[in-house]
């Protein structure tokens, strides 16, 4: 059995979620220590609890230590079981990142899915939807499986009360990914959403972009959230469209922080990677290594890898056979996976 030390490297839930979802892909148990190590709150919270459980529910697995708080699981998976899932985080947890732990073993079980999240859909430190359904999950569909994402209601940080679902129809197998120039840039929208607060806090932000960017009034767009959403909330989705993919970046209205700041942090991570010129960004990168891995072949560039990533390699390293390396400057690395 495995054992994996979960403060290594950044220390935070992703090594859990990749450990779960690449048990459950090889059937390799294992046992994992120091969950979250690395954070002011170590332990299980509760969108790690659900994630847990979502695997267990889809590899009809045993896990010892699954409780709130818990530092330490054990995690022995059995079969992959396609079907209809429901989970429900009960607070404004990720349901994207629960998305991430189950995804790479319903995109090549036996047959089709379908996953109903319920948490937060736009949450700061997690993909947001919309970059799930126009970024990330497009880019798995080239790779064999056919994917659709549906926001049924938004949630945002602290409520939460949102409710997403993901449709999967399986490949036997994934097809390697090739990413290595951008291609040209097709269109650029930039989408300013507030629910239950004043528009002026979504022109603020569209202002900065429009200043900061050079962006035109056709690229901006104030969207207010209908009342579906349980809770006031406030994202900025800055959306590049390329030939060969799309890219989104994204700023989190959250209490405290001015609308200026928070359009300020989105258009500097928007500034350099068009300046950069690689077809895929730092966060993207990130999704993409599972199932660049699961294909056991392919390569991206990007601007860099984080911490984030690479403490993800080294976990996915651990359960699969797959050599990747990444090679370059901090602004051109190239990810290649096989060989």
């Amino acid at each position: 059995m495995l054992t994996i030390d979960g403060s290594q490297g950044e220390g935070g839930g992703q090594i859990l979620r990749t450990a779960l979802a690449l048990s459950l892909v090889s059937g390799a148990p294992f046992t994992i220590e120091k969950i979250r190590g690395g954070r002011e709150k170590p332990g299980l919270l509760r969108q790690h609890l659900t994630a847990v459980n979502a695997a267990v529910a889809v590899g009809e697995a045993e896990a010892e230590g699954a409780t709130l708080g818990s530092q330490t699981l054990v995690f022995r998976p059995r079969a992959v079981k396609p079907g209809d899932y429901r989970f429900a985080i009960g607070t404004a947890g990720s349901t994207g990142l629960v998305i991430q732990t189950v995804l790479p073993a319903l995109l090549i079980a036996s047959g089709p899915s379908t996953l109903t999240l319920e948490g937060g859909t736009h949450n700061p430190a997690a993909p947001p939807f919309d970059f799930l359904e126009r970024a990330f999950l497009p880019l798995v569909a080239s790779m064999g499986p056919r994917v659709s994402a549906v926001l049924n209601c938004p949630g945002f940080y602290p409520a939460g009360g949102g409710r997403c679902t993901v449709s999967i129809l399986p490949a036997a197998r994934l097809e390697p990914l090739t990413l290595l120039e951008r291609g040209a840039i097709k269109r650029r929208q930039a989408r300013a959403l507030v629910a239950r607060l004043p528009r002026q806090i979504a022109d603020r932000e569209l202002a900065v972009v429009r200043t900061r960017l050079g962006w035109s009034e056709d690229e901006l767009e104030t969207v207010i959230v209908d009342g579906s959403a349980p809770g006031p909330g406030n994202v900025l989705l800055l959306e590049i469209e390329s030939e060969h993919l799309t890219e989104i970046f994204c700023g989190f209205g959250e209490v405290g922080t001015r609308a200026e700041s928070v359009a300020e942090h989105a258009a500097k991570e928007a500034r350099r990677y068009l300046a950069a010129g690689v077809p895929v960004g730092v966060h993207l990168a990130d999704q993409l290594l599972v199932p660049l891995a699961l294909a056991g072949g392919g390569s991206f560039r990007t601007i860099g890898l984080s911490s984030h990533s690479r403490t993800n390699l080294d976990v996915i390293r651990l359960f699969l056979p797959t050599r990747i390396t990444a090679k370059g400057d901090r602004d051109d690395v190239l990810v290649e996976a096989g060989g």
